[in-house]
């Protein structure tokens, strides 16, 4: 189960998912941004500090080129249980988010969504690749490389000097 994959993709920028409307988002839109994915989900212990704190970090880094990419899941203990849109609207409402908030995924399993078979595969824990629960996060780098993975207790905040690296690169 926690076996590394095998996965042809070279860069987060050769994917295409899907926004919480269902179109069709090419992620090569992001070269040369640095992104935060993660695994969101409205009901979980971890939503309230996660939300709040990308909110922060993405106002106090957008400009400099810092995007988050927030993948509702509703895989552990069913705790995003509306659509991807009611997701989109919970985050974008109480949270002020104003990055982009995708559709509804699986991180694990055989219908993990391919992005996330990629992030797992190029960054996997001791324990395996396999995401533990809402709110993992991997930072990419603007070559659209895995840099780092950090779990659901980490606060966003706590990797803002990972983030500011990863942005004063060339």
């Amino acid at each position: 189960m926690g076996a590394s994959l095998s996965v042809s993709e070279k860069s987060i920028h050769q994917f295409t998912v899907k926004d919480s409307a269902g179109k069709d988002v090419d992620l090569s839109i992001y070269q040369g941004k640095v992104l935060l994915v993660v695994n969101v989900a409205s009901k979980c212990g971890f939503t309230e500090t996660n939300y709040t704190q990308l909110t922060e970090l993405y106002q106090n880094y957008k400009d400099q080129g810092l995007v988050i990419l927030a993948f509702p899941c509703n895989q552990f203990l069913f705790q995003e249980p509306g659509t991807s849109q009611e997701a989109h609207e919970f985050a974008c409402t109480r949270f002020k988010a104003e990055y982009p908030v995708f559709q509804k995924v699986r991180v694990n399993g055989q219908n993990a969504a391919p992005v996330y078979k990629f992030l797992k595969a190029k960054k996997p824990t001791f324990l395996g690749s396999r995401i533990k629960w809402n709110f993992t996060k991997f930072l990419v780098g603007k070559d659209g490389q895995v840099i780092d993975r950090y779990g659901p207790t980490v606060p966003p905040l706590s990797i803002e000097n990972d983030i500011k690296k990863a942005l004063g690169e060339a």
